[in-house]
């Protein structure tokens, strides 16, 4: 697996990747999914220089233009409920892809430990397609591994590319041993070092799906 950490070079992306962190920032919940959907953007365009282009005529009111576009069928795979303004940021440069959705979550048990239920998925065919499964936190990485496995069960992608604006060590190590496939990229915003004995990543940014679209019970 290819490790791609963004923040390893100054951009714009440093800037909103500090803001979801920032508890200030946090209290307003419109700019936290407005700067995730703005780190997405950022991710896909990063990964469409990743993409197999071909040359098209358009016709211009002039005369004929010839253009690079890309030609992958594309599916964008979100992990609800967090990562649902990740996938409007990468929708609104891969606007032509198809979409899948995995509702994931933790179900604890003693001693802080937990299992990943899985309770609802849907999904158009991955089978040849470049496939971007996105999630806005990385903890353990067993979420992610789990819905990968779940949408191999349409298919197998082309190539995989994993979106986690905020990763932790352990995380990344995890989906590295355990990614069943070669061709996958994993692209972060940041890996910070610390995972607690709850398996909250530290610093992190906490709950993403709480200060993006409010309290659970």
């Amino acid at each position: 697996m290819t490790i791609i950490n963004l923040s390893d070079g100054n951009s714009v992306l440093n800037q909103f990747i500090a803001e979801i962190r920032d508890k200030d920032v946090q209290k307003n919940h419109m700019r936290f999914r407005r700067n995730l959907e703005r780190i997405g953007e950022i991710f896909a365009y990063e990964i469409s220089k990743t993409l197999n282009y071909s040359t098209k005529d358009v016709t211009t009111p002039l005369g004929i233009a010839q253009c690079s576009v890309p030609g992958d069928d594309i599916v964008l795979a979100t992990i609800l409920r967090a990562g649902l303004p990740l996938h409007n940021g990468l929708l609104n440069y891969f606007d032509r892809a198809q979409n899948a959705f995995i509702a994931a979550y933790r179900k604890y048990g003693k001693d802080n430990k937990f299992d990943i239920d899985l309770e609802y998925s849907t999904s158009p065919s991955i089978e040849g397609k470049v496939l971007i499964l996105a999630d806005t936190m990385l903890a353990t990485g067993a979420s992610v591994l789990l819905a990968y496995q779940k949408l191999l069960d349409k298919g197998t992608p082309s190539t995989t590319h994993l979106v986690c604006p905020i990763a932790s060590c352990y995380g990344v190590e995890y989906l590295s041993k355990n990614m069943p496939h070669k061709n996958i990229t994993l692209w972060v915003g940041a890996i910070d070092e610390e995972l607690t004995n709850k398996s909250y990543i530290v610093p992190g940014l906490g709950d993403a799906g709480d200060l993006a679209f409010g309290d659970k019970l």
